[in-house]
């Protein structure tokens, strides 16, 4: 069964950060193809550690890391770290599908995102609103994404 029959997320969105996360498929060590990021009960052999950027307001988070690689502060004011961290690993690319979809029912900052599951935009609009990335423009370069997808099917 596909995500979208099963989750009813809208395909374009899911292929569009799938896109947008593994680089058009080109980086998806361990069939990781959204980025998500592994919690303390993943198990050993479903994590991987992989370095990573992240958008913050201030230099201090470096604790969230199991390594920081370098911290830069950018012409907005905010920092660009570069870090080491975990994320979920793969046995399929068909897992990573599935558990992307599970993620959003499994986090309750998600709730008003799913309200709006069926529209690609407004859902990119509310998974970056609820803090899926922080990218600072995470929803509107996902929207792109999409919209470059539509053109093209």
């Amino acid at each position: 069964m596909d995500v979208q029959t099963k989750a009813g997320i809208n395909h374009l969105f899911i292929l569009a950060q799938a896109a947008l996360e593994s680089g058009w498929g080109e980086r998806a060590p361990g069939n990781m193809f959204f980025g998500v990021k592994a919690s303390k009960s993943t198990p050993a052999g479903k994590k991987q550690l992989l370095i990573t950027s992240e958008v913050f307001s201030d230099a201090r988070q470096g604790y969230r890391f199991p390594e920081v690689l370098s911290i830069t502060r950018r012409a907005d004011g905010k920092y660009l770290y570069r870090v080491k961290d975990w994320f979920r690993k793969y046995d399929t690319p068909e897992e990573s599908f599935s558990d992307h979809a599970d993620f959003f029912f499994a986090n309750k900052r998600y709730a008003e995102a799913l309200k709006v599951k069926d529209d690609p935009y407004r859902f990119a609009d509310a998974i970056a609103k609820a803090g899926y990335a922080t990218a600072t423009n995470y929803a509107g370069t996902l929207k792109a994404v999409i919209r470059t997808i539509e053109k093209n099917v």
